[in-house]
């Protein structure tokens, strides 16, 4: 087996001042063959700070668009420019704990393995040092049904979605069922493949571990969407519904995700109608549009009225994705 198997890819626009902290601590880990760091039309010096960053052990590669294509068609583009076996993806302003792929790479029972996730919330050159405590593996199987429920968000509580997870992917895996990123998605793009994956019959494996650290930012790219990155989500579920044999309980999630989505956008638009044209094209489109005016009554209402998720102390450590149990492995 080579023994720099895994491939990392990061897809950036304009992160000039974290791209370099991301590049080190994955060209730090003994079990990587490449970084693909693929420059998705920025228009800062994020080229520059990427080849800064570059220890000279060729294994740093640089692509570049000139004009913008999201970071779905950024990583497919590096994943069929790389052979190698494992594919891990590297958010431009997060980093990779120490000795992330030695753990995760001991056994080879899956087609994709996520370990937990810390979001942070301070500056990022200072997560190159990130120290997280030890949680117990607890190895366990995630299931289709299982994943899309967890993608739902609850009102009043902190974001958690398993579409956060960045598990190390077997190319093997990708290449039989012939999975890739959808082009078209800009928001949930992690979340539609790795569904797609699990109807496929991935060996989905989760250990409570952590070896990654995600940078908690108002103007990060995740935290940014626009009203119709939501309806082409939505419709994704509508795609993958259609699949044949899929579980009924896992059809149930699936469509409650998809309303979830669908209701997102709903009131989005609405918002956006009346930002452009007054509260009276607003109130004309919810007449033309009766089917729409619960999820808009609903959404403004729990706006108004809904508790927001409890800021926490102001701490550098934000919060686990997992709730892992404390202990030795």
């Amino acid at each position: 087996m080579n023994e720099r198997p895994v491939c990392v890819i990061i897809a950036v626009r304009n992160g000039a001042n974290t791209i370099g902290t991301a590049i080190s601590s994955a060209l730090r880990e003994p079990e990587v063959g490449e970084v693909i760091v693929v420059d998705d039309a920025s228009t800062d010096g994020t080229q520059r700070s990427a080849m800064s960053a570059d220890d000279g052990s060729g294994r740093l590669r640089l692509i570049r668009f000139d004009e913008n294509r999201g970071p779905a068609q950024a990583r497919n583009v590096a994943i069929e420019s790389s052979p190698l076996p494992f594919v891990s993806i590297l958010d431009a302003d997060d980093v990779f704990v120490r000795g992330r792929f030695t753990s995760l790479l001991g056994k080879h029972d899956w087609d994709l393995i996520a370990d937990n996730i810390v979001f942070v919330s301070d500056d990022n050159r200072d997560l190159i040092d990130l120290q997280v405590p030890p949680f117990r593996p607890n190895p366990r199987f995630l299931g289709l049904t299982e994943f899309v429920a967890g993608n739902i968000s609850r009102p009043g509580l902190q974001r958690g979605e398993l579409g956060f997870l960045k598990p190390v992917m077997r190319r093997a895996f990708l290449e039989r069922f012939g999975l890739r990123y959808d082009p078209l998605l800009r928001l949930g793009e992690d979340y539609d493949l790795y569904t797609r994956a699990l109807a496929a019959g991935a060996r989905f494996k989760l250990v409570d571990t952590c070896g990654y650290g995600a940078l908690v930012r108002p103007d990060s790219l995740s935290g940014r969407h626009h009203t119709d990155d939501l309806k082409r989500l939505a419709e994704a579920d509508r795609s993958i519904l259609a699949l044949p044999d899929l579980p009924a309980s896992a059809r149930t999630e699936l469509r409650r995700h998809q309303r979830h989505v669908r209701d997102k956008y709903r009131l989005r638009n609405f918002l956006d109608i009346k930002a452009r044209g007054g509260m009276l094209d607003a109130a004309l489109h919810g007449l033309r549009h009766p089917h729409e005016l619960p999820a808009i009554v609903t959404g403004i209402a729990r706006d108004k009225l809904g508790t927001k998720p409890r800021r926490q102390p102001s701490a550098r450590t934000v919060r686990y994705l997992l709730r892992g149990e404390l202990g030795p492995a």
